[in-house]
C-alpha cells in the first residue's frame, strides 16, 4: 500500500482538518455569550453543594461527563460520573439529597435521563442541564440551563458528535475553573489531589522523605584522617562526607571537589586530618523543608548535596542530587 500522498490529496486532507478546527474554534467562540446569570447561577448551585456533584450523559456526552467530572473533582469540587442507563436500574442510590446534577444531553431529549428526572425532583436536588436546545424537555426541567449548542457539527453529515461535544468540555471546564477560583483553590490544594505527579511530587515531597538515614550517612570525626574520609566517601556513594564533633553536631562537609583540591597540593593522604581541608559553614537543611526547596538551595549555591540537621545542629540525614532526580523533583 502506498502511503505517500499526491500534493492534491495532500492539500485536499489538510483543508479538512483545517475546516474542523475552524468549525470548533468558532463553536467555542461562540459560548462567550452564553455567560450569562444563568452560568453564575449554576455556580452559586455548585459552591453551596454540601455533597458532590453528579454529572450524568449519555453516548458521547457521557464521555464529556466522565471528563467534567475528573476535572471538578481535581481542582476542590466533589463529583463523580454516573451513567444514566445505569441510574434507572439502581444506581440512583448514589445521588444523595446534598448532591447537585449536572446534566449534559445535546439533544435534551435523551430518554435516560429524562427518566430519571422525576427521582431527582423528588429528591429535592438542583439540576443543572447543559443542552443544545433551550426548548428541549431537559432544558425545562432544569433548575438552570446553559445554552451550549452549535450551529453545525464539524463532521461534514453534521451527524458525529464533534463541535457540540467540544463546547461541552469547554464549558465545563468554564464551571469547573470559576468554582476553583471561588473557592481559593491553591496550587498546594491541587497537589494534593495529585500526589504522582510532578507538582505533587514538588509540593508535597519532603526531604525526611528521601534523605538517607543512619548507616547510609556518610560521616568520620574530626580526628579522621583524609584517607579515612576517602573510603567513606566511596562506600556511601554520595560524593562527600559529613565531619561531626562527639556530640554528632556537623563542623563540615568534605566533598569530591574538596579532594581534587587537596591532591592538587600533594598531601599525604594518610597522615592529614580531614579537618584541615574540609569546608566549614556548610550548606545545610532540615528535615521538614520540601525537597524542591533543597533543590534550590543546591542551583543556588552550585553543589550537588546537602546535609540534613535537627534543632540542635546534629546530623540526622543527607541528600544529593541523584535523590531529587529518582524522586522526580528535577
Amino acid at each position: 500500500m502506498n502511503s505517500r500522498a499526491s500534493s492534491e490529496e495532500s492539500a485536499r486532507l489538510k483543508a479538512l482538518g483545517l475546516a474542523v478546527i475552524r468549525n470548533e474554534a468558532a463553536a467555542v467562540q461562540a459560548l462567550c455569550n452564553r455567560i450569562t446569570e444563568d452560568f453564575v447561577q449554576a455556580c452559586l448551585f455548585m459552591l453551596s453543594c454540601k455533597g458532590r456533584i453528579v454529572v450524568t450523559g449519555m453516548g458521547k456526552s457521557g464521555h464529556i461527563c466522565g471528563k467534567i467530572a475528573a476535572t471538578l473533582a481535581s481542582t476542590g469540587t466533589p463529583a463523580f460520573f454516573v451513567h444514566p442507563g445505569e441510574a434507572s436500574h439502581g444506581d440512583l442510590g448514589m445521588i444523595t439529597d446534598k448532591d447537585v446534577v449536572l446534566a449534559l444531553s445535546n439533544s435534551g431529549e435523551t430518554r435516560e435521563l429524562l427518566i430519571i428526572i422525576p427521582i431527582i425532583k423528588r429528591l429535592g436536588v438542583p439540576l443543572i442541564a447543559l443542552t443544545g436546545d433551550a426548548n428541549s424537555n431537559l432544558a425545562r426541567e432544569a433548575d438552570v440551563h446553559i445554552d451550549v449548542g452549535v450551529a453545525q457539527e464539524a463532521c461534514p453529515l453534521n451527524l458525529a458528535p464533534t463541535s457540540s461535544t467540544t463546547a461541552a468540555l469547554v464549558m465545563g471546564d468554564a464551571l469547573a475553573i470559576a468554582l476553583l477560583e471561588a473557592r481559593g483553590f491553591t496550587e498546594h490544594d491541587f497537589a494534593r489531589s495529585h500526589p504522582g505527579g510532578s507538582l505533587g511530587r514538588r509540593l508535597l515531597l519532603h526531604i525526611s522523605d528521601i534523605m538517607h538515614t543512619g548507616s547510609e550517612i556518610p560521616s568520620v570525626s574530626m580526628e579522621a584522617h583524609l584517607k579515612d574520609a576517602l573510603v567513606e566517601m566511596t562506600k556511601k556513594g554520595l560524593g562527600m562526607t559529613a565531619i561531626v564533633d562527639a556530640d554528632q553536631q556537623v563542623a563540615g562537609v568534605y566533598t569530591d571537589g574538596d579532594l581534587r583540591r587537596t591532591l592538587d597540593q600533594a598531601v599525604d593522604l594518610n597522615r592529614s586530618l580531614v579537618r584541615d581541608f574540609m569546608t566549614t559553614n556548610c550548606k545545610t537543611t532540615t528535615p521538614d523543608l520540601l525537597a524542591a526547596e533543597a533543590l534550590q538551595i543546591m542551583q543556588r549555591n552550585k553543589i550537588n548535596a546537602l546535609l540534613v540537621i535537627d534543632a540542635e545542629h546534629r546530623l540526622i540525614g543527607a541528600i544529593n542530587m541523584h535523590d531529587l532526580l529518582r524522586a522526580g523533583v528535577v
